[in-house]
Formats: C-alpha cells, sequence, structure tokens
C-alpha cells in the first residue's frame, strides 16, 4: 500500500579622481539545512500535487515560505511549477508535480536544494515514467532547476517514487537515493550533483532480492554517530503467503550502502536522536490496525521507535506508542490513524528530539477525519508519552472550525525557521474546503509547541490556485 504530498546589484560609476566605494561582496551562504536562500533561517516547501498549473487540472506545483527572525513568513513565497521560467517540463494533467519532495544540497555550493519526485511524468511515447527535478538553492532562493535524467539501470519506471538526501559514503557530500517500481529499486546519485544533472555516480541497490522488502518510503539520517547517513528503506516482504510491512536499514559507509537490520515497519518514518546519546533512533508509523500483516500497527495506529548504536540497531527492545500510552492525549480509536505522518524536531531547546505524530482520520465530536496532531517528548529514557501534546481545530488558539474530512494532520513538519533553538509545529489539513487545502503554524516556548499565536493559511495567500489543490500534500524543508 502506498501512502496517498528567486541581482547581485554593480554600481557603475565615473569620475575623474574618485569612484564611489565598491558594493559589499554577497554574504557568504549559510549551509543550515533547510536554508534555500542561505540567510541563516530555514525554509519551508508545501506541496499541491492536485493543483492547477500551466492550465492543467493536477499538474500539480510547490509552494515556498522563507523563513525569518520571527519565524516562517507567509509574505515572503513563491510558487514553482514546470510552468514556472528556469523550471524543466510542460505542465500536463496528473504529472502532479510536487507529491514526493526532499531537500539537501546536492551540488555542495552551501545553499540547500529542494527535490521534487514527479514519478507520474511520462517520458516521451513511451510506457516509462518518472523524472527527478532539482531546484537549486542560491542567494536569491529558488530560481533555476535541473531534470535528473540519467536512468537507473535495467529501468526507470516511476523514477521519483521516494526521495532522501543524505551523506551516505561519509565524504562531506549530499547523496540522493531515489526510489522506482523497478528493479532495481533504488538507486543513488552521489554527490556532488552538478547544475548540468550530472552525478559523480548512480549506485544501484537491488533492495528485494537482497533484503526480500520491496521498496516503498526512503528515510535518511543518521544512527550510527559516524561521518556516514544511513538509509532506512520502507516497504512490504512477503510472510506466510502473504504480505506485512517491514523496514530495513541499509548502513552508510566509504564505500556505499550495505543492507544491515530487518526492523518495524509502516507507511511514514524518521530518523532522530529522542535520547541524546549520539545515535540516531528510528521511529516508523503504522497507521494501520494491529493484524498480523502489520505487526507494528495498533489500535487505530502506532509509532515504533528503534534505538541506534554505533553499530546500528541496538538492542534494546523498540518501544510502541498508541494513543493508549499513558500520558498520551486522546484515546486509540479504530481507524485514527495515529501515525500517518511524522517529523522531528526539538521543540523546547532541551537536546532531546521531539516527534510529531498526525492521525488525520481523528474522530472529533461527530466529525469524522477531522484529525489531530500530537507531539511526543524525547527524554533521557527515550521516546515517552509523558508530557505529550495534542492539537487540532478544536484546541483554543487554533485557527478554524473541526469540520469533517479535513484531515488536520495529514503532513507534519518541526522546523525552527526562527532561529531561537525550538522547532516550530507545521501542519497541513490537505482536504481543507473540499480538497484545497491549508497550512498552520504552532510557535514553540520553553514549554514546547503552542497554540497560543498560531496562523493559517491556504494557497490564495501565496499566489497560488487554491481549488482543489490539496495544499499541504507533503511538507519539507
Amino acid at each position: 500500500m502506498r501512502k496517498r504530498t528567486l541581482l547581485l546589484a554593480t554600481a557603475l560609476t565615473t569620475g575623474l579622481l574618485t569612484a564611489l566605494p565598491a558594493a559589499p561582496a554577497a554574504a557568504a551562504p549559510s549551509g543550515l539545512s533547510g536554508d534555500f536562500n542561505g540567510d541563516g533561517h530555514r525554509d519551508l516547501a508545501i506541496a499541491a500535487p492536485l493543483g492547477k498549473a500551466g492550465g492543467k487540472t493536477g499538474a500539480g506545483y510547490v509552494a515556498v515560505v522563507y523563513g525569518t527572525a520571527a519565524g516562517l513568513d507567509s509574505a515572503k513565497r513563491q510558487i514553482i511549477s514546470q510552468a514556472t521560467d528556469g523550471i524543466p517540463g510542460v505542465p500536463e494533467a496528473g504529472d502532479h508535480f510536487g507529491d514526493r519532495l526532499t531537500t539537501g544540497d546536492l551540488d555542495d555550493d552551501g545553499y540547500t536544494d529542494l527535490i521534487v519526485g514527479v514519478h507520474a511524468e511520462r517520458i516521451g511515447s513511451t510506457d516509462e515514467s518518472g523524472v527527478i527535478t532539482v531546484v537549486w538553492g542560491g542567494a536569491t532562493g529558488l530560481k533555476t532547476a535541473t531534470d535528473l535524467t540519467t536512468p537507473l539501470p535495467d529501468s526507470r519506471n516511476e523514477l521519483g517514487w521516494s526521495v532522501a538526501a543524505g551523506d551516505f559514503d561519509g565524504d562531506g557530500v549530499t547523496d540522493l537515493a531515489a526510489a522506482n517500481n523497478a528493479s532495481p529499486e533504488v538507486g543513488v546519485f552521489q554527490g556532488p550533483v552538478s547544475r548540468t544533472g550530472k552525478a559523480s555516480a548512480l549506485l544501484p541497490l537491488y533492495v528485494h532480492s537482497e533484503t526480500g522488502i520491496s521498496t516503498d518510503q526512503l528515510v535518511a539520517g543518521n544512527v550510527t554517530g559516524d561521518d556516514a547517513a544511513e538509509l532506512l528503506v520502507m516497504g512490504q516482504q512477503e510472510s506466510n503467503g502473504g504480505f506485512r510491512t517491514r523496514s530495513v536499514l541499509y548502513k552508510g559507509s566509504a564505500d556505499g550502502l550495505r543492507p544491515g537490520s530487518t526492523l518495524a515497519g509502516g507507511y511514514a518514518g524518521v530518523i532522530a536522536d529522542v535520547d541524546k546519546d549520539g545515535h540516531g533512533d528510528i521511529v516508523t508509523g503504522n497507521f494501520m490496525e494491529k493484524t498480523a500483516d502489520e505487526p507494528n500497527g495498533g489500535p487505530g495506529g502506532a509509532v515504533t521507535v528503534t534505538y541506534g548504536a554505533p553499530g546500528g540497531v541496538s538492542t534494546r527492545t523498540p518501544v510502541r506508542i498508541t494513543q493508549d500510552t499513558t500520558g498520551v492525549p486522546g484515546a486509540a480509536e479504530k481507524n485514527d490513524r495515529f501515525g500517518w505522518s511524522l517529523s522531528a524536531g526539538d521543540t523546547n531547546g532541551d537536546g532531546y528530539a521531539d516527534i510529531a505524530v498526525g492521525a488525520p482520520y481523528e474522530v472529533i465530536g461527530s466529525a469524522k477525519q477531522a484529525g489531530t496532531v500530537t507531539v511526543l517528548r524525547g527524554s533521557a529514557s527515550g521516546l515517552t508519552g509523558s508530557g505529550a501534546k495534542s492539537f487540532s481545530q478544536d484546541t483554543t488558539g487554533v485557527p478554524g472550525a473541526v469540520e469533517a474530512y479535513d484531515s488536520f494532520g495529514y503532513a507534519v513538519r518541526l522546523t525552527d525557521a526562527s532561529g531561537d533553538g525550538r522547532a516550530e509545529l507545521v501542519t497541513s489539513a490537505a482536504f481543507e474546503n473540499s480538497g484545497d487545502g491549508a497550512v498552520w503554524l504552532l510557535k514553540s516556548t520553553a514549554s514546547g509547541v503552542t497554540a497560543t499565536g498560531s496562523t493559517s493559511f491556504g494557497a490564495a495567500t501565496l499566489g497560488g490556485l487554491a481549488a482543489d489543490a490539496a495544499f499541504g500534500d507533503v511538507l519539507a524543508g
């Protein structure tokens, strides 16, 4: 099952004896992850994959909101689609540009780039599909782009089905892992990637033959604590004549990615250090009910934490958290889909990564599929229900009103745009206003995320066409 997501001014002067002072040199980019324009503040990309672009319904676009010292500022924004100058391709109905996103500095220039997996893009008149578009970061923001068209060996069907960026070989340059719907299931574009679209190398991963798992989702992060990032491949594995969700951790090294431990599966994942021991912990979300095929599901869905260690996966028993876990607000109810979406960030500045969990099908009152977001706290003992907070459109201070089928919590993102050391919560309701979609920004304090002062906006606020856009389907930055 696959889940359904900007002149350097030059002054010319004349004079007989003197000239005006030279313009100051442009500041060096921050190098901060998620900072497209290098100003030292993280930015946010918001997908509207069903939105109209170039007159084509469902062509899709991505809205970008830039960060400031006051946080994300919806007045500093842009819309990117295949109808945008500098972006390759032609908008076509059903391309769904934006429903796969990740970020990373692929050309190693200090600016974060936006990577868009356009897996539904048709390749000429063939049956092949999929292209990866890299929108390059720079001092004026995201402006030009290149398609990565180097095919994977054997096939390129639905290239860009999932994308994840990380330094998998530990050489200090970001690489890009991209999944497709054929063998090999994953290709690793080894960085740096030039602005002509050429990678240093393209390395295939034959995940199914190596591990028995069919690739669906890719998640990058550092588990072992060394220089190389790991790649979590999530998918399904045959079991007793059926299929069960499973994941495999590919360990990064100077020699590339190698398959390691098999662990809890699901449909969303993130790697973050929730217990501050220097090793990333693997958090997977399985929104399904617990069954033999979904062993890591739960009543209304579940989140499983597999702890990291120097060698990869710790011998510590993984911890499963549901809405019935002590301290977690609410109650576990069938079809809540707790664990549908996940994001990690330190919301209160204590050094422990916290985890935001979307449950977009949560029923509130009589409103079906209204949705909630829960923030679970990291601690010395690991991820815990203690001190957890839950938010919905029924929470005092959160704009809007609870309505059926909005799916608040469809996507979540914890990001410190202001640079104050505390990650704010961004969440979406992709089906707000009958499918238009909207995004909410919730600030954080020393006590964590707060609804006080929270704001909300839709696609029209950022200059996009709102109707049936599924604005907020995917969040990245």
